[in-house]
C-alpha cells in the first residue's frame, strides 16, 4: 500500500495570473467597455440610421457601383482598376472567412446583454470585421490608381468601421484588427501589380 502524501501536498496553492495574462484581461475589458459605450450611441434613431444605411451599403454595392463607374468614367484604365479592386476583395473574402472559421469569437451582442445588435448580422463570428478589412483594402487599391478618390473613400471607410461597434457587431478590436489586416492586403496587392505590370 502506498503511503498517503503529506498534507503540504494535498493544498493547492493560489497560482497567481501571469503579467500577461491580467494585462490580456484588462484589454478584453476596455474593448468590451468601449463597444458598450459606442452601441449606445445608436439609441438616437438619426445616428442608428446613418450607421446602417453605411453599412449596408458597406455589403458590397457601394464598391460594385464604384468599379462600375471607374469603367464608366475612364475605360480600360477605370476597368484595370476595377480587376484589382475586384481580385485584392476576392482574396480578403477568402482571409476574413477563414480568420473568423479559425478565431470563432463570438459577436458583442451575443456575448454581453448591454450590447444590442441594431441590425442584422451577415454571418455568426466577429474577428474580424469583414466590412472594414474589405473597405480598407478597397480604398487603398482604389487610391493608387486614382488618388482624387480620398475625399470620398476615407470618410466613408471610417463610418463603415465605426458603424460595426456602433451596432453592436463588432468590437473595436476586431475593426482594428481588420484595418491592419486590410492594408496589408492592399499592400501586397500593390506590389505583386508593380511586378505584374
Amino acid at each position: 500500500m502506498q503511503p498517503s502524501p503529506p498534507d503540504r501536498f494535498l493544498a493547492t496553492p493560489s497560482i497567481p495570473r501571469p503579467r500577461r495574462t491580467r494585462r490580456a484581461a484588462r484589454l478584453r475589458a476596455r474593448d468590451r467597455g468601449w463597444c458598450v459605450r459606442a452601441n449606445r450611441w445608436a439609441t438616437r434613431e438619426r445616428v442608428r440610421r446613418y450607421f446602417a444605411a453605411i453599412s449596408r451599403l458597406g455589403d458590397g454595392v457601394f464598391w460594385y457601383a464604384l468599379m462600375g463607374m471607374l469603367v464608366l468614367l475612364d475605360g480600360m484604365r477605370g476597368l484595370a482598376a476595377s480587376a484589382h479592386m475586384a481580385a485584392t476583395g476576392v482574396v480578403a473574402l477568402l482571409l476574413y472567412k477563414r480568420l473568423k472559421h479559425w478565431t470563432k469569437r463570438p459577436r458583442p451582442f451575443a456575448a454581453d446583454g448591454r450590447i444590442r445588435a441594431w441590425v442584422a448580422p451577415l454571418d455568426e463570428f466577429s474577428f474580424p470585421s469583414g466590412h472594414t478589412l474589405h473597405a480598407v483594402s478597397f480604398t487603398i487599391v482604389a487610391l493608387a490608381w486614382y488618388p482624387w478618390l480620398a475625399l470620398l473613400l476615407v470618410p466613408f471607410t471610417a463610418s463603415v468601421a465605426v458603424s460595426r461597434v456602433v451596432l453592436g457587431l463588432h468590437y473595436p478590436s476586431d475593426v482594428l484588427a481588420a484595418t491592419g489586416i486590410g492594408a496589408l492586403l492592399a499592400s501586397i496587392s500593390l506590389a505583386l501589380a508593380t511586378v505584374l505590370l
